[in-house]
């Protein structure tokens, strides 16, 4: 069986942190200088606070703005504390704009001023046009630095236009979007075509129709989802009137995803993407003692519904035994549902027109799921308890649980999602109430009718 390959990113990482450990900086320097931003990023993150101020004052000034984009929220705030106003200006000089414009948005007012007061009257304006637009929009992700050709000039004056450009022309660019001269968008013209047709040949002729442009007011997701469904590497934005505003590179859509990603992976815990790992302890401790607090209500909520069965459990002391078994399938079978239902607001690809679908569906998952571990679970207690009341009573109970279990887990993000609340932060503390709730009065309350 052939050997695994090393992964080089991991592998730089662990030689920079077994350099770091040992004291020697000026080595820690020089590997800085070889990683890339992002990696540097992702180090600075991996490190206590302490630590993390000693090695940013190893990074090359030139790489700091980039590596700033890098950082997650709270990271970078604690750096940028520690920077003045010409310090943060010449780190974020040469950033694309729209790396600019995110990072402008979260700086305190006194140093975005100063950002902004330190750019020139051309870049300003770019920025302001980005800035104008939501961050989770097209019109927020975009960088207004495009090359546009006109569709009646020749591809050989477009070759040598590029030439003359040289090192202005933006990176990771592929395709150079085609305008009249009211700058509305015509087409595009990938660099392929441009090096593999006749030189005379002019970009009317050349340039596909097939890279329809995107709405500056398109939500985030939804171009996430034009680029996937059609493979792009970058796409047009245009104003409502159709008039080139800039583009949208893979770049920006793949840190879209990762910071949804993370957003719904830690939301589930009640934690915020950007928290810092190595954050100070009574800061986290306060951000967590908020949903600790509403767990602790939601559970003294389910002790009550308990407590209003005291004379169930007191003279059929196996109820208890049995209780958690009800509640713990149904928080289960709840949170199957309700991921699915969040994945699929998150993609885009549920919607009022098939949330009902999705809804039936769920229920008759859940349907047979209750019937069948109904079963097992009567069968068990029988056969522990040998009691036919007890064991016909949870097996009621644990098929109302999950059925509530699976509309709920469908229902709840579709409500939370139309009040405007974030579905991965409440939805899971909202369904382990309903499920203790439901799972405890559903077993404890067919008990006090037909045992007692």
């Amino acid at each position: 069986m052939p050997a695994t390959a090393p992964n080089p990113k991991k592998t730089r990482l662990e030689a920079l942190q077994g350099v770091f450990d040992s004291g020697t900086l000026q080595q820690t320097a020089r590997l800085l200088n070889a990683l890339t931003p992002a990696e540097i990023a992702h180090f600075l993150e991996s490190l206590p606070q302490t630590e993390r101020q000693l090695v940013w004052e190893l990074i090359p000034p030139d790489k700091e703005g980039e590596v700033l984009v890098n950082l997650s929220d709270e990271v970078r705030d604690d750096l940028i504390e520690d920077m003045d106003g010409q310090q943060l200006v010449a780190a974020v000089a040469d950033l694309p704009l729209d790396d600019l414009a995110d990072l402008v948005q979260d700086l305190p007012e006194t140093l975005s001023r100063e950002v902004i007061s330190s750019l020139d009257s051309q870049h300003l304006q770019r920025l302001k046009a980005v800035l104008s637009y939501p961050e989770d929009t097209a019109g927020g992700l975009m960088n207004t630095d495009t090359v546009t050709v006109r569709p009646e000039v020749t591809l050989d004056v477009v070759l040598r236009y590029l030439r003359l450009l040289a090192e202005r022309v933006p990176k990771s660019t592929d395709t150079l979007f085609v305008i009249n001269r009211d700058d509305k968008y015509l087409g595009a013209l990938s660099l392929s075509a441009l090096v593999t047709h006749d030189p005379d040949a002019t970009v009317a002729e050349v340039m596909s129709l097939d890279l329809k442009p995107i709405p500056a007011d398109w939500e985030a997701r939804k171009v996430a989802e034009r680029f996937e469904q059609h493979d792009l590497l970058s796409a047009p934005v245009v104003d409502k009137d159709g008039k080139l505003l800039g583009r949208i590179t893979v770049d920006d859509v793949l840190d879209f995803i990762r910071e949804e990603g993370e957003h719904q992976f830690m939301g589930q815990a009640g934690l915020s993407e950007e928290e810092d790992m190595f954050a100070p302890v009574v800061d986290s401790a306060q951000r967590r003692a908020i949903w600790l607090g509403v767990n602790l209500g939601t559970a003294f909520l389910a002790s009550w519904v308990i407590s209003q069965f005291e004379d169930v459990l007191q003279q059929f002391v196996a109820l208890a035994v049995l209780m958690p078994i009800v509640a713990s399938m149904g928080g289960i079978a709840g949170s199957q549902t309700l991921t699915l239902t969040i994945r699929g607001l998150a993609l885009g690809q549920l919607n009022a027109g098939n949330s009902r679908w999705l809804i039936i569906k769920e229920l008759a998952v859940g349907a047979i799921n209750s019937l069948i571990w109904a079963l097992v679970v009567a069968a068990i207690a029988l056969i522990w308890l040998d009691d036919v009341d007890i064991a016909g009573l949870i097996g009621v109970a644990m098929t109302l649980n999950l059925l509530i279990a699976a509309l709920a887990g469908a229902v709840l993000p579709l409500i939370l999602h139309r009040l405007h609340i974030d579905p991965a932060l409440a939805g899971g503390v909202i369904l382990t109430t309903v499920t203790d709730i439901v799972g405890f009065f559903a077993f404890l309350g067919l008990a006090k009718v037909f045992l007692m």
